[in-house]
């Protein structure tokens, strides 16, 4: 098994062997991120009585904060004398709330329209919605 990653890792160009690493980092510090937000939904939901929409509204918030400081340290790591500070951080608040958009989407799909417990809206949350935020990060924030 060793010796197919080994072969495989070696046969990829220095551009692909880069886009592995940070889908890596990605997953390392997304897996984090997104139990944060995961945990404070739930914990909002929960002990907080919140409702669905306003737990997913803080809970995302939170994670944001904590996702641009890891992600723009270590998953996208930036050039700090090519790095423009502002319009990274009004990118990835664009991002973000359109990844607030999906899992407000996912809320009002599970909880008001298949009439299950708005928990159930985590899994979606940890699957769905950080593929797509990985490629908007990628591709338009820390491009």
């Amino acid at each position: 098994m060793r010796d197919g990653l080994v072969r495989l890792w070696g046969g990829l160009d220095p551009e692909h062997q880069a886009l592995a690493l940070q889908v890596v980092r990605y997953g390392v510090v997304g897996v984090g991120v997104t139990l944060f937000q995961i945990g404070c939904y739930n914990l909002l939901l929960g002990a907080g009585h919140q409702r669905d929409q306003i737990a997913n509204l803080l809970a995302s918030a939170a994670a944001m904060v904590v996702g641009y400081t890891i992600h723009s340290r270590f998953t996208f790591k930036a050039d700090e004398g090519n790095h423009d500070f502002a319009r990274t951080v009004w990118k990835f608040i664009v991002v973000n709330l359109a990844g607030i958009a999906v899992n407000a989407g996912w809320v009002w799909l599970i909880a008001k329209q298949l009439g299950l417990s708005p928990h159930w809206a985590s899994v979606p949350f940890f699957f769905a919605t950080p593929a797509l935020l990985f490629w908007l990060n990628r591709k338009w924030v820390f491009d």
